[in-house]
């Protein structure tokens, strides 16, 4: 849960720094938002459907 909680900030942040008036390179952004756009939404869809979003952790019993 923590990696889409952290995904989902780091994708606020980049709207916030998308439409800030000093964002140079806006066409570049546009393109590295609608690649965060399928991480967020992978990232939420993953966590609805109730999958461990954290593919790290190692399961011992």
């Amino acid at each position: 849960m923590n990696k889409t909680i952290l995904s989902v900030l780091m994708f606020v942040f980049l709207l916030l720094f998308i439409t800030s008036p000093f964002a140079a390179l806006a066409g570049l952004m546009f393109i590295l938002l609608a690649g965060t756009c399928f991480y967020v939404l992978g990232n939420l869809f993953q966590a609805i459907i109730g999958g461990d979003a954290n593919v790290n952790k190692l399961d011992r019993k």
